[in-house]
């Protein structure tokens, strides 16, 4: 796919979606309480243009702060142009400081205006959202019916190959 791009991405997204599992679904579920979802979290991070990075699948009670550096660790030395990654609201505190020492990445938080009664699309983090909503496409992928986690993150890497080789 040639969109003028870099090979080399200088920019991620990141953010998380809660799955419910099947009854079998493995040993590793929990409950969001934000989201009242019993199930999984996939956090996912992506370049500009919606493209899978890294992913990793874990139970659904662990906060996106505290599983964030997961994620992260995948994009150390494969990435030579990153250098920032955007995040929302739940990546806010320690993580923030964390990420730039660790990784040596700066980590941006953007969040929504709460002057305005409308929804907002905020700049490009929709685009990390978009891939989620890609990935409804996929029945496989409505709920995690898989046992292992390792298995998800296949199956999310597997829907997102197909996603490229249609746009050949």
């Amino acid at each position: 796919m040639n969109a003028g791009k870099d090979k080399s991405p200088s920019l991620g997204l990141i953010d998380s979606q809660s799955v419910k599992t099947t009854r079998n679904g493995g040993i590793c579920r929990g409950i969001d309480g934000g989201k009242k979802t019993k199930g999984r979290k996939r956090h996912i991070i992506v370049d500009t243009l919606g493209l899978l990075m890294a992913v990793v699948v874990h139970a659904a009670n662990e906060h996106d702060s505290k599983s964030a550096p997961k994620v992260i660790a995948l994009l150390k030395e494969r990435f030579s142009r990153l250098i920032k990654i955007i995040a929302d609201g739940g990546y806010r505190g320690e993580l923030i400081e964390n990420t730039k020492t660790t990784f040596g990445l700066v980590l941006e938080v953007i969040l929504r205006k709460d002057d305005s009664p409308k929804f907002q699309v905020i700049p490009k983090r929709w685009v990390v959202e978009r891939t989620f909503a890609w990935f409804e496409s996929y029945r496989r992928l409505s709920k995690d019916f898989e046992f292992l986690t390792d298995t998800s993150e296949t199956m999310i890497r597997l829907a997102m190959i197909r996603l490229m080789l249609n746009r050949l």
